[in-house]
């Protein structure tokens, strides 16, 4: 399992960090999104754990992204980015 770093839960999502060609990037999940991802799931339980269980997945779409020269800083991650 990939585990990203420096991850911080706010109101409004979590941040966490990836690394791309040994660069790091600041990504932000939002509430929404981690919602949707959620809701793959048979049980609620919360915006942290659904990303802890869900870890790998998010990472990966955000080093993709990163990968594809997607801009912003942080990198945004909402519901349209899991579709």
């Amino acid at each position: 399992m990939t585990k990203v770093a420096a991850v911080k839960q706010t109101k409004a999502g979590i941040g966490f960090t990836v690394c791309v060609d040994f660069i790091h990037r600041e990504c932000f999940i939002s509430n929404e999104a981690l919602i949707k991802l959620g809701e793959q799931m048979y049980s609620i339980i919360g915006p942290m754990q659904t990303f802890r269980v869900m870890e790998a997945n998010i990472s990966g779409v955000a080093r993709r992204l990163v990968h594809a020269g997607v801009g912003g800083t942080p990198l945004l991650l909402g519901p349209h980015t899991f579709q």
